[in-house]
């Protein structure tokens, strides 16, 4: 069975919700997608990027994973400043697990924790604006929001 699909969000455009209960700790998918170099991956984005989405997922060793080039079903996952999932980098591939048990129907969420080299200014800072309504929310995708 299954254990999640995609369907709006009430959060961001298209969400991951959990079509089975999910126990803590449960790798739920992966994060798919061509992995290349920022550089590519950020070129495509301004020409081909879909309105209001960055499908792009940064490794540590300065490559990336770009979503939008044969990607499933992680490219829909929203950010909260609470999130119910965590990443997990191995090697080349990025892993969603659950933090804590997942109810049928719930939207999973990760923490994006964004960088920008652009200064933050307010036009800036509304682009990475947080929509998750945690009680701790941050206001900011971004992992430096100061």
């Amino acid at each position: 069975m299954r254990r999640v699909i995609v369907r709006q969000s009430s959060v961001h455009g298209r969400g991951v919700f959990a079509m089975r209960a999910l126990e803590a700790g449960e790798r739920v998918l992966e994060y798919k997608g061509e992995v290349t170099r920022w550089r590519e991956a950020v070129r495509r984005h301004r020409r081909e990027g879909v309105a209001g989405h960055t499908f792009l997922f940064g490794l540590s060793d300065g490559r990336v994973i770009d979503g939008s080039r044969g990607g499933n079903s992680g490219r829909w996952l929203n950010h909260a400043c609470a999130p119910s999932c965590e990443t997990i980098e191995d090697g080349s591939r990025i892993f969603i697990h659950t933090l804590r048990p997942i109810d049928v129907g719930e939207e999973l969420f990760i923490e994006y924790l964004l960088a920008t080299d652009d200064p933050l200014d307010e036009e800036v800072r509304a682009q990475y604006a947080c929509r998750c309504a945690a009680l701790d929310c941050r206001q900011s995708m971004l992992t430096d929001a100061a």
